[in-house]
């Protein structure tokens, strides 16, 4: 349960003023289906970071213990410090507007997942908790977490949340585990 919990809250506090949290926002404002939004967004994610679980376990399985540690420990303080830096708001194409709400979503989100910290802190987890359902599954529940409320009421959520404050404790939050894993 231990990696479920840390997999949820890791990812929905990363996730927090996310490029891919912008992108459920301005999908709420295109579309008003926003139950096939939430559904394009839970798709794209049980996918993208199921693949991304799937490949932190094999990595975890074919590196030694210790260079598994050593790398796992400088990636999630990495990562830690990358959540520090803020994304850059990029143009989003209107292209897949004419498949709908959840097809729009599913690849839109798809597609911002690859390559993001909530895709590498996925593999980093798995690779750290040795398992694929239970990291998928949190890191899913944790872009849900952060992404629903967005879609529902939109701007109210994003002009009140700490976005800054929210940076630093998920900053902070990745930096412990990497030490943690580095020393214990």
């Amino acid at each position: 349960m231990d990696s479920l919990f840390t997999s949820t809250m890791t990812v929905a506090l990363a996730e927090i003023g996310d490029k891919t949290q912008l992108l459920a926002l301005l999908l709420s404002i295109k579309f008003h289906n926003k139950t096939a939004i939430v559904i394009g967004i839970l798709v794209a994610t049980l996918i993208n970071h199921g693949l991304s679980a799937w490949l932190g376990l094999y990595i975890g399985n074919i590196l030694s213990t210790d260079v598994t540690n050593w790398i796992l420990g400088g990636s999630f303080i990495a990562v830690g410090l990358w959540l520090l830096i803020p994304d850059k708001d990029e143009e989003v194409s209107g292209r897949f507007d004419k498949y709908g709400a959840f097809l729009a979503t599913f690849i839109l989100f798809f597609l911002a997942e690859i390559g993001d910290k909530t895709q590498i802190a996925t593999v980093l987890l798995a690779a750290q908790y040795q398992s694929l359902w239970l990291v998928t599954a949190g890191t899913t529940l944790g872009m849900l977490i952060a992404n629903m409320p967005i879609v529902f009421f939109g701007n109210r959520v994003m002009q009140k949340l700490p976005v800054k404050v929210v940076h630093l404790v998920a900053a902070a939050l990745f930096c412990l585990i990497g030490i943690s894993i580095l020393f214990w």
